[in-house]
């Protein structure tokens, strides 16, 4: 056991570190921030001249790989911060934990205590060894993925590109190769558009758990290896005593992460790029963002096909991303959910969406003018568990049978009616409304449209029960500008039996119908 003299050292430098901290944010030097000549620059009024892509407001659907060494414990998302919550140690709410968080517990029994083996000797062991990209972009093709990311970088600070300014990588640790690069080329061979997510800009303050020590215990006051000076450049320095929110007050810190997501996007040059947290660090976010537009430019002919996404909204500067969450309504500036079939990193046991889950809620989100970026969980060996291909087989299933309702489709005047649009509607994971977890009853309805607004997609979101009514085709009603001319059932050979009412389209119940999940009635209006 240390004597308190040790325990006071460690304090005493633990302190010491913030001052210096504090002192290197008061005295940096100004931003070095070169932006790729072109159109736009790092103002708010430049940036808002930016126009959606229209390959991303067509796709309507994509797979997100959010894989990286903190799924080798395989104990679920913010594994390597969590380790660091010893006993004696503060919770975010200010209650001190009394043997120390889960994840702490876990690692302690498994590889021992973070002073000895900490977040930086978990990174060896990730060796990817069954991980095929291109066996799972065809999968991810298969069911119906338009465009695929790959994580780039989580809070952990390890890249997953191949980094000449960051050793920290996975070319030189781990999978010994460059994880971003080949997504990118096993992206290409299916046609898919490309992008990476950046969880980099809260890596600043999120590793400071990383520096403390136990406050209770055989290891009170035993520094974790965070604060080893040697693994700085992995954990970071320890942040100002101030220096306590998502993203890092200090000027230096808000210029290393422009200088990563440079090298980063002027390396693959990704169709999109998301970032979770909102567009940060004033001036240096804009000229990230100027230079990622720009470069995009210059490679595209004067095409614009980037696509930056963030949870902050938008006003036509960018995608406005919500995570585990949907709009209200529609949206007039496109919008991307990004949600998970299971937890964020592989754990253990877990429990995984189903097919008409996830088909149902990409239904919703398109309806309200928004994409669905959707982690599919890897184990950390980087294959799949059978649980998890049999929902990518389901979600397949059903697109090959509705996609004409979904891709390049538009809101139409009201995105649904039905039930499930009175009932309150539950906040989300970043106080927006909830996804739906809740049952549709057969009245429930969403609708997408055509781009020339002469086709509309009514899908019912779960299986008839009975005749169908759709009240917002009312005869000679507000929303219904044209009779209807024609209506079919998508995937489905039979002739349907309808008429279109005073109090709506009336449909009468199909002999048989080709999803449990969601049916999709294609209406034509006369010309």
């Amino acid at each position: 056991m240390k004597t308190k003299t040790h325990v006071l050292l460690t304090v005493l430098a633990l302190a010491a570190t913030a001052t210096s901290q504090a002192e290197a944010a008061k005295s940096a030097t100004p931003f070095d921030l070169p932006i790729t000549p072109g159109s736009f620059a790092a103002t708010d009024p430049s940036l808002s001249t930016y126009n959606y892509p229209e390959w991303f407001r067509d796709a309507k659907f994509g797979i997100w790989a959010h894989w990286g060494p903190q799924a080798v414990p395989r104990q679920g998302d913010w594994y390597a911060r969590g380790m660091y919550e010893g006993p004696g140690t503060m919770d975010d709410k200010g209650k001190v934990r009394e043997h120390g968080g889960g994840a702490y517990q876990y690692h302690v029994k498994h590889y021992g205590h973070p002073s000895e083996f900490g977040y930086k000797d978990i990174l060896p062991l990730w060796k990817a060894e069954r991980w095929d990209p291109d066996q799972l972009m065809a999968l991810y093709k298969k069911a119906g993925a338009k465009y695929f990311v790959s994580m780039a970088s989580h809070h952990d600070n390890f890249f997953l590109w191949n980094s000449k300014i960051h050793r920290w990588n996975s070319v030189n640790l781990g999978p010994k190769k460059d994880v971003v690069g080949l997504w990118q080329q096993a992206a290409r061979k299916q046609g898919l558009r490309f992008g990476v997510s950046e969880h980099l800009a809260a890596s600043f303050t999120w590793w400071r758990s990383s520096k403390g020590a136990d406050g209770t215990g055989p290891k009170a006051g035993v520094s974790y290896d965070g604060h080893n000076p040697a693994n700085q450049d992995l954990y970071h320095p320890l942040p100002a005593p101030d220096d306590k929110g998502w993203t890092s007050k200090n000027p230096t810190w808000q210029q290393e992460w422009f200088n990563d997501l440079k090298e980063l996007v002027e390396t693959y040059h990704p169709d999109l790029l998301y970032s979770d947290s909102g567009l940060e660090f004033g001036v240096v976010g804009r000229s990230m963002l100027a230079n990622y537009y720009n470069q995009d430019l210059a490679r595209n002919g004067g095409q614009l096909a980037a696509v930056y996404t963030c949870k902050q909204d938008s006003k036509g500067r960018w995608v406005r991303d919500y995570e585990r969450g949907v709009a209200e309504k529609i949206r007039d500036d496109p919008w991307q959910t990004d949600t998970s079939i299971g937890d964020w990193y592989y754990r253990t046991g877990q429990k995984y969406m189903k097919p008409g889950e996830v088909v149902r809620m990409l239904i919703d989100i398109v309806s309200k003018n928004g994409n669905l970026l959707l982690n599919v969980v890897q184990t950390p060996e980087g294959d799949l568990e059978p649980d998890v291909l049999s929902v990518l087989d389901g979600i397949a299933t059903w697109m090959a049978l509705n996609k004409e309702g979904i891709y390049g489709t538009r809101p139409w005047k009201v995105y649904g009616e039905g039930p499930f649009m009175e009932a309150p509607q539950e906040k989300g994971f970043m106080g927006q409304a909830d996804v739906p977890k809740k049952p549709f009853a057969p009245a429930d309805f969403r609708f997408t449209a055509s781009k020339d607004g002469s086709v509309l997609y009514a899908f019912e979101m779960a299986p008839p029960q009975g005749d169908l009514r759709i009240v917002s085709l009312a005869k000679e009603g507000k929303l219904a500008a044209k009779p209807v001319a024609a209506v079919t059932l998508l995937g489905s050979d039979e002739k349907l039996a309808w008429q279109q009412e005073a109090g709506g389209l009336v449909i009468k119940q199909p002999a048989k119908v080709p999803s449990d999940y969601a049916v999709a009635f294609k209406i034509e209006f006369a010309k």
